[in-house]
């Protein structure tokens, strides 16, 4: 894990369907990139820029992100994400991310995510479903 420095980044991209549209995700009536899938987008987009360097059995959950959907973006559209790790503190990540479709940035954010044991987070989370 020595390997994850701030500085890394990443690119994820995606097209703009109507299973992504605010339409079909419930937030919102129209046939446009839905903010909830733009923040799947930045997470998914955060997450895999340090995945391959995390040590056997770890994986990254995300806690936090501050992001604003600045533009709307048509079904047929590419998005595309960048992301970088601004920080790293411990097992905290901090990374910003900027969204753009073809014409211009259409969302930014901050994130927050925490490096975690996989089958230790998973035994937690479930142990509340028999309190």
């Amino acid at each position: 894990m020595s390997q994850i420095q701030p500085g890394i980044k990443n690119t994820k991209s995606v097209a703009v369907t109507i299973e992504n549209s605010a339409l079909a995700m419930g937030s919102g009536t129209l046939r446009v990139f839905a903010t909830p899938a733009m923040i799947a987008l930045i997470e998914g987009c955060c997450a895999e820029s340090v995945a391959d360097m995390l040590g056997e059995g770890l994986t990254t959950v995300g806690t936090n992100i501050d992001a604003a959907h600045v533009a709307a973006s048509p079904l047929g559209a590419s998005i595309l994400c960048k992301s970088v790790l601004t920080e790293v503190d411990g097992r905290k990540l901090s990374f910003e991310a900027e969204v753009y479709d073809s014409k211009e940035l259409i969302g930014k954010a901050k994130h927050t995510r925490f490096i975690v044991d996989a089958e230790k987070f998973l035994n937690k989370t479930y142990a509340k479903l028999n309190q």
